[in-house]
């Protein structure tokens, strides 16, 4: 039984034990450290850096203190262009790595969106990258960052005045 996929798997020879096309083992580690280098740069910028270029954009296009409508226009549509502009980012380097270093591609669906009727066909296990492994360790700990903030360092949000009933 064969497994039908969205994307071929690659040739064996576009792994990274090839000497294919002149390209040296050297030429390949740097490569793939070059794309791991860039991943996580775009990961921490995911987090911090396009909210914070969205922010200061705001501030830029703001005439006044009071909040208005413009400058938070901009916030918001410049925060939504930076993350899916960093989004596609990573999802061409990730493709780019996986060719690079021999690994299938993922499947253009998602194993839950496949129709009902289809459950009955095998799911083709694909291993995870060394770029996902660093996409989700930043995930990690951007979210314990988050937590760590929230529950110990930003305060009340109440008035310190405030008397419970």
């Amino acid at each position: 039984m064969t497994v039908k996929t969205a994307y071929p798997s690659p040739p064996a020879e576009a792994g990274a034990a090839s000497n294919k096309g002149g390209r040296s083992r050297r030429s390949i580690t740097l490569q793939r450290v070059a794309m791991a280098g860039a991943t996580a740069f775009l990961s921490i910028n995911l987090w911090t850096g396009s909210p914070l270029l969205a922010l200061w954009l705001g501030s830029q296009v703001a005439e006044e203190q009071a909040l208005s409508f413009k400058p938070l226009l901009v916030v918001v549509l410049s925060l939504a262009a930076f993350t899916l502009a960093i989004s596609v980012a990573l999802g061409w380097l990730e493709s780019r790595y996986r060719l690079l270093v021999g690994l299938p591609l993922r499947e253009g669906r998602l194993t839950w969106l496949r129709a009902f009727n289809a459950q009955r066909e095998p799911v083709r296990h694909v291993p995870m990258s060394a770029l996902e492994r660093i996409v989700t360790v930043f995930v990690y700990i951007a979210v314990t960052a988050l937590l760590i903030w929230f529950l110990f360092f930003a305060g009340s949000p109440l008035p310190s005045d405030y008397v419970t009933p």
